[in-house]
């Protein structure tokens, strides 16, 4: 945590910033160790080149961000005080009145925007997420330890949802099975909606499950993760119920194939767009690349999708360290979709495939 912080310290210092303002769950996580869901309440860590950092929780979570790991001041504030008053007071109180401060404005709302302005009217507001971002992409030993943790959770939830295939059962009824296995495996909870689609509502990269029953002759996509100590997981299979059709078959190993090419093409140095472009040309190639409507895939640790965007115009480069996904789709309406996809995490000799769920095509019966 003082280690995160230090370099933080070290980037304010280089972008001219006196101060920094963090509220998002995620970069408040990753600087005070602390992981909460504030809901409507305010929680921020606070970093000023003039002193020692400053978190800002609700009173009744002061023992817990304690316990948590955090050494330094804590302004504790009861539901009927005012945090921003608190947090006026005390940049009062420290006689050093920042001249430029650090927020996230992808994260911020309006209203607490403007509390930030009426309380250093003086300052100039920078956006830094991208800073945090960067700060974030390269993970520790630690956090590939957590994510390989997480991936494995994921797999084991990938083969619960396959056991819990049979006829007649609907999509809801296996993620319930998924998920109650999965609580008692010790998760903290889902990294996103679990997803189950069954027969055509295979075709909708983001459907909706609900009392559909899974019939004989349907696709059935999982598209699930799990967050363990902080750290999210995100994997997707494609099996066939008992049977499947010439044409899913093709599908099916169209995006497999696709998506080898997309982790052959993980390499150091790599721009990520020429990973998203190793898929697509596949596809495309293979007659189906109006159907693949979305980016190869994104970054992934303390949130489910975060920095960077794996799309075909973006050309940050694969460093070491580096946790994403791959993750190729067919979608064909009235006929069903296939999306594979696999955690990434790039060492110094080349992509390590996290998720270990099997790939090749699988006839449930």
């Amino acid at each position: 945590m003082t280690n995160r912080i230090e370099t933080l310290a070290a980037e304010m210092k280089r972008n001219n910033l006196d101060s920094m303002f963090v509220t998002s769950t995620a970069n408040f996580y990753y600087l005070s160790n602390y992981y909460t869901d504030p809901h409507e309440r305010v929680i921020a860590v606070y970093l000023s080149r003039f002193h020692d950092p400053l978190l800002i929780v609700p009173a009744m979570e002061e023992e817990d961000a304690k316990r948590a790991g955090w050494k330094f001041e804590i302004l504790g504030y009861s539901d009927n005080e005012n945090p921003w008053q608190l947090f006026q007071s005390f940049l009062k109180k420290t006689n050093n009145m920042p001249q430029s401060i650090g927020i996230e404005y992808d994260q911020i709302t309006l209203e607490r925007f403007n509390e930030i302005k009426q309380i250093l009217p003086q300052a100039s507001i920078v956006n830094v997420q991208e800073i945090l971002a960067n700060l974030r992409v390269i993970k520790s030993k630690k956090e590939y330890t957590l994510l390989k943790q997480a991936a494995q959770l994921a797999d084991f939830g990938v083969e619960t949802g396959i056991k819990a295939i049979q006829e007649g059962v609907s999509e809801l009824e296996v993620i319930a099975t998924i998920e109650y296995e999965l609580k008692k495996q010790g998760i903290q909870g889902m990294s996103f909606s679990t997803m189950a689609l069954s027969g055509t509502q295979t075709a909708s990269p983001h459907g909706t499950p609900g009392m559909k029953k899974i019939e004989k002759g349907d696709l059935v996509l999982f598209d699930l993760g799990v967050i363990f100590e902080g750290y999210c997981s995100d994997t997707t299979r494609t099996v066939a119920y008992k049977s499947i059709t010439d044409e899913q078959r093709t599908i099916y190993n169209t995006v497999l194939a696709a998506e080898q090419k997309a982790i052959e093409a993980s390499q150091l140095g790599t721009a990520v767009g020429k990973i998203d472009l190793a898929a697509r040309n596949h596809i495309d190639q293979a007659g189906y690349g109006k159907y693949f409507t979305h980016r190869i895939g994104h970054g992934l640790g303390i949130e489910t999708h975060e920095y960077p965007s794996m799309h075909s115009n973006n050309e940050l480069t694969l460093k070491e360290g580096m946790c994403y996904t791959i993750e190729p789709g067919i979608y064909v309406p009235n006929t069903g979709g296939v999306r594979i996809e696999d955690m990434i995490y790039m060492t110094a000799k080349g992509p390590e495939q996290l998720t270990k769920s099997p790939k090749e095509l699988q006839i449930i019966e």
